[in-house]
């Protein structure tokens, strides 16, 4: 049986951010900031309810008629004092107790040679229910991240722009939001793995982990400082393309899911409304979005599927994602370097402008690097990413190509008329030359 570490990383993480921003909220008092007070408070609380509220109705914590869970929930202490700590009494008890109750599951290794062979595994009751705790921890984890510390380190940077000042307290509350914010992504991947390749036994070697850390930091780095930097210049305008952008990505599971003319999901969870299950899914797209708004989200919504997972590998939806995002970082850098300010003139904007491109293409490199070495079901792919890749580019190309051959065909047709005329004309002079020619002869004669 596994340590607990996802657990333990987790819980560090949502107490030592909360803690911190806390730490930070009272010093905006001190100040007299109360509209970065109010903000702070939002971004560490907001996550923290949504956090409650799915280990409350989605892991059924009510359910189990325990009034002090109910209660720690209410007071936000639910994944510190009921989860955690029961997880590792399950631990560290698991060896001492036989489980009464056994289950067999069945994975598939990975292929060896062609063949992948099934392997039979007993389950005991300790190990089922720390894999609950696994699973409620990662998801908590990634709405922690996504809706609480990247708005969060956001924030935090935009202040430190607008106030030209860099606290001790304020950078180790953003490096914790960070941090946060790249160890949700790296549960995000893995979730979006798991759930994928259910069938066959995953097994994530360090160096994919260091791909993945890699990968999101660079990723979420760059694209928070890009909007704080536009938002710096162009404080109404990065409202309206953080808006387009959350508004994209929260619609676009329902208009594939409209088009797609499927029944309405009835089956997330039998005790839930149609009303509730409506909610659900909003909430399951809201959080979408926010993803996507910082980085490539690799669990796809689905909303048409049993398990409202995308489980193809689809490398064309994420190059267009890359391709669109990075030439949305150039254009967001390009205003703020028409558009910067005189604070700015202490800083090398081009540098700036080509480090903060160069970042995001590390991230783009470290993510090929870990789907094409480091992927753990690799061997699974239909098609590696550099052939879709090189494959995307060639359809472009003929794209090219084929517009490149209309605009040239218009414009023979265009120039054709004119070259029959000159033609005609060069003809006609030819002729008269010849006749004036052979008068001149007949006359000699």
């Amino acid at each position: 049986m596994k340590f607990p570490g996802s657990v333990l990383v987790s819980l560090v993480l949502f107490m030592s951010e909360t803690a911190a921003a806390l730490c930070l909220s009272a010093e905006y008092h001190d100040t007299g900031d109360r509209m970065w007070q109010a903000l702070t408070l939002l971004f560490a609380l907001f996550p923290c309810a949504l956090v409650q509220l799915s280990l409350v109705f989605i892991h059924r914590d009510v359910s189990r008629d325990r009034p002090l869970v109910l209660l720690l929930h209410l007071l936000q202490l639910g994944p510190s004092s009921g989860r955690c700590v029961e997880a590792l009494y399950i631990y560290f008890r698991a060896g001492r107790v036989e489980d009464p109750y056994v289950s067999i599951t069945k994975k598939r290794q990975m292929p060896k040679d062609g063949y992948s062979e099934e392997v039979e595994k007993e389950v005991g009751q300790a190990e089922g229910k720390l894999h609950t705790h696994r699973s409620a921890f990662s998801r908590a984890s990634v709405i922690q991240a996504f809706l609480g510390s990247a708005p969060q380190l956001t924030l935090q940077l935009y202040i430190c722009v607008l106030q030209q000042e860099v606290t001790v307290a304020r950078s180790i509350f953003m490096v914790l939001s960070l941090l946060s914010i790249v160890y949700g992504a790296l549960r995000c991947n893995i979730l979006a793995i798991k759930i994928k390749y259910d069938d066959y036994s995953v097994r994530v070697k360090p160096a994919a982990y260091l791909c993945i850390f890699m990968w999101r930091s660079f990723e979420i780095a760059t694209r928070v400082t890009v909007l704080v930097l536009f938002g710096s210049v162009l404080q109404i305008w990065v409202f309206v393309v953080v808006l387009l952008n959350f508004l994209g990505f929260f619609l676009y599971p329902w208009i594939l899911f409209w088009l797609s003319k499927s029944p309405f999901p009835e089956n997330i969870e039998k005790e839930l409304s149609r009303l509730g299950t409506t909610i659900v899914l909003c909430l399951l797209t809201f959080l979408y979005a926010g993803i996507n708004m910082f980085c490539w989200s690799a669990a796809q919504v689905e909303l048409s599927d049993p398990d409202l997972i995308s489980k193809s590998q689809n490398w064309y939806r994420m190059t267009v994602y890359y391709i669109v995002r990075l030439m949305e970082n150039a254009f967001l850098l390009l205003m703020w370097y028409i558009y910067r300010t005189d604070f700015y003139l202490y800083v090398c904007a081009p540098m700036l402008f080509l480090q903060l491109l160069i970042g995001y293409c590390m991230a783009i490199f470290f993510m090929l690097v870990f789907y094409q070495f480091c992927h753990p079901c690799k061997k699974l792919f239909s098609s590696s990413i550099t052939e879709a890749l090189l494959s995307s580019f060639k359809i472009l190309y003929f794209i090219c190509q084929h517009h490149k051959s209309t605009l040239l065909t218009g414009k023979v047709a265009m120039k054709s008329p004119e070259n029959t005329d000159e033609a005609r004309g060069s003809s006609k002079t030819l002729d008269s030359q010849n006749r004036n020619i052979h008068q001149s002869v007949s006359s000699n004669a």
